[in-house]
């Protein structure tokens, strides 16, 4: 048994089809058909079962198919860690962003990594803060871009910026002319969050026991469908003015600030010390700051800075 042979069973249990592994793989089907016949052989069990439709892993062979994929999941991370000894940072590092941030972040991030790190690979993963707290601390990431972070032991940060929350409302809303509301007056409007335990629900939740206020929400963890509710009329929404960037300069919505008390929030760049590639990781966390900052220096990015480490 090699490596190349569990290479193919994955992508045949994946496929269903042997025709259609063999193209993936760009193989000739007898050639794969003879290397799996080859590998129950030598194994002395039956791995797929075959059938009109095509194959199907049997009981055995789904053992085999998780066990396979965890080896060469395994054998790329080492490739990765001997990469990330070069002097050159390279090999992939996974990126976690927050979903308010991801749509304008994503992108200057990734030229800039194009520019100054040609030799990493970006894998970003985009998702609410809690999964990606929990995906930092398991070693699942490499970086990550965090709203009031956690002090895990595991994971090392910059703290970035503060960042104040909005209210987002439709441009033809009353709230428009006054262009602020309190913090109490806000939850008599209705109102759309993230639930809990998002990050922002947390802080708008103690924000409101400091203040002896009832927040109350709607539930919501899709970005695109709070920004659907507040142009439909349905909701307002309690976001960054980061997050809503485009709808803004589109005049689908507008940013109306939230006093006595403004809630706020602080961004870290995190690092987590279970990284596979800590050369390349720590690489890829210095552009992120830089790129920050040069956004928030050039008003892109309506925050204030708390550090010198993202400047250029």
């Amino acid at each position: 048994m090699d490596l190349r042979q569990l290479k193919y069973f994955i992508q045949i249990a994946e496929c269903g089809n042997l025709s259609r592994a063999a193209e993936v793989l760009r193989i000739a089907q007898p050639s794969l058909s003879q290397q799996m016949r080859n590998l129950e052989g030598e194994l002395g069990v039956d791995l797929l079962v075959r059938h009109a439709r095509g194959v199907t892993p049997t009981e055995i062979g789904l053992q085999l198919y998780d066990h396979a994929r965890r080896i060469l999941q395994e054998v790329e991370r080492t490739r990765e860690v001997i990469r990330s000894q070069s002097l050159t940072p390279s090999g992939r590092v996974s990126v976690g962003l927050p979903t308010s941030a991801c749509r304008g972040l994503s992108l200057p991030l990734i030229k800039a990594m194009a520019v100054r790190q040609p030799n990493i690979t970006l894998h970003i993963v985009e998702a609410m803060t809690g999964y990606i707290d929990d995906f930092i601390t398991m070693g699942r990431l490499d970086v990550a871009l965090l709203y009031d972070h956690k002090a895990f032991e595991h994971v090392a940060w910059t703290e970035m910026m503060a960042e104040d929350l909005m209210l987002f409302v439709p441009p033809d809303h009353p709230l428009v002319r006054k262009a602020s509301v309190t913090f109490r007056e806000m939850f008599d409007l209705p109102i759309v969050l993230p639930g809990a335990p998002n990050v922002m629900r947390t802080v708008i939740e103690r924000f409101a026991a400091r203040h002896d206020v009832s927040p109350k929400a709607m539930a919501c963890d899709s970005l695109p469908a709070i920004a659907r509710m507040v142009r439909e009329r349905l909701a307002l929404a309690v976001m960054p003015h980061f997050a809503f960037g485009d709808e803004l300069a589109r005049g689908e919505m507008v940013a109306i600030s939230i006093h006595d008390p403004t809630p706020s929030w602080r961004l870290s760049v995190v690092v987590s010390q279970r990284t596979m590639n800590p050369r390349g990781s720590e690489a890829v966390a210095e552009v992120m700051a830089d790129v920050i900052a040069q956004m928030v220096d050039a008003g892109l990015w309506r925050a204030r800075l708390l550090t010198e480490r993202g400047r250029p």
